[in-house]
């Protein structure tokens, strides 16, 4: 068996440490050739200048395809697509299109008066441009916010109808979630692309919360072993271990693409994909 195409997820640096710890990730990812990488927004569009700039910059020296998340939050409409045409003049053509989570001091998500109210709605103006590939999230457990699955799958399919090309999932610990759900999607006629997505475990408490705020399902043998590895002093080699192990029955399975949230660590994201059979093809040059 091949090994699989790979992508990775960063987010923006926030002060100049964070900037280059993002250039070291980067740097230590990108001889792997990914098939693209993307840079995530924050919370509410707290990032949004953020954001452009790791996008643009990263395209511009690291030579690597990336895909920029964009949101409804806290823009109007004309803003948000002066944003995407800005990442189009700059040769970004790769949008995650996004309708984005509440500002932190908001108890859920209002869109703007004048903005889009729904990924939906974004999603189809981007697609009339007729300038974007565009790429959308998925949640293999639903996401919170949504009465069942398949109200969850039957808003994915709309993003696809309204012009998405592929869909990125949340994390997720079992391959058995993600192959349910794969097959309620196509059941429930949508044929694009279902990438799944995988987040080697840096941290053990902050993927707990992390888990608990997008409904990912945390196996109890899971947990069990996360805490005896905190204990030893043995996470990362655990983390390494578990996540290879899921990409691999992911793999077994016909999956063919992993998308990896990289949390701007990428050793763990590294180690993994050297156990999947995934070599460096070239080294990144450094930019002056």
């Amino acid at each position: 068996m091949s090994a699989p195409s790979v992508s990775f997820e960063f987010f923006p640096p926030k002060s100049l440490e964070a900037s280059f710890r993002l250039w070291d990730c980067v740097n230590t990812l990108a001889p792997l050739d990914p098939s693209f990488v993307s840079v995530t927004y924050g919370a509410g569009g707290t990032t949004r200048k953020l954001t452009h700039e790791a996008v643009t910059t990263i395209h511009k020296t690291s030579g690597l395809h990336v895909a920029a998340h964009l949101t409804c939050v806290d823009a109007t409409k004309d803003e948000t697509l002066a944003i995407a045409e800005s990442y189009a003049t700059a040769g970004v053509r790769d949008i995650v299109a996004l309708r984005g989570d509440a500002p932190k001091d908001a108890s859920s998500f209002a869109p703007h008066p004048d903005g889009f109210a729904s990924s939906v709605d974004l999603i189809t103006a981007l697609s009339d441009t007729g300038t974007f590939n565009i790429r959308v999230g998925a949640y293999p457990e639903k996401h919170p916010e949504a009465p069942d699955q398949a109200a969850d799958i039957a808003f994915l399919k709309r993003k696809f109808d309204a012009g998405a090309t592929s869909a990125i999932t949340q994390f997720f610990f079992d391959a058995d979630t993600f192959f349910r759900f794969r097959d309620a999607c196509v059941k429930a006629g949508i044929d694009a692309p279902i990438i799944p997505g995988i987040l080697p475990v840096e941290n053990w408490a902050g993927t707990q919360r992390f888990a608990a705020q997008c409904g990912t399902q945390v196996p109890q043998i899971i947990r069990d072993a996360f805490d005896n590895a905190t204990r030893d002093g043995t996470t990362d080699l655990l983390a390494t271990a578990v996540a290879t192990e899921l990409c691999d029955d992911l793999r077994q399975g016909g999956v063919e693409h992993l998308h990896f949230y990289t949390l701007n660590r990428p050793e763990l994201t590294r180690d993994v994909c050297h156990a999947l059979g995934i070599t460096p093809k070239a080294q990144l040059q450094n930019v002056a």
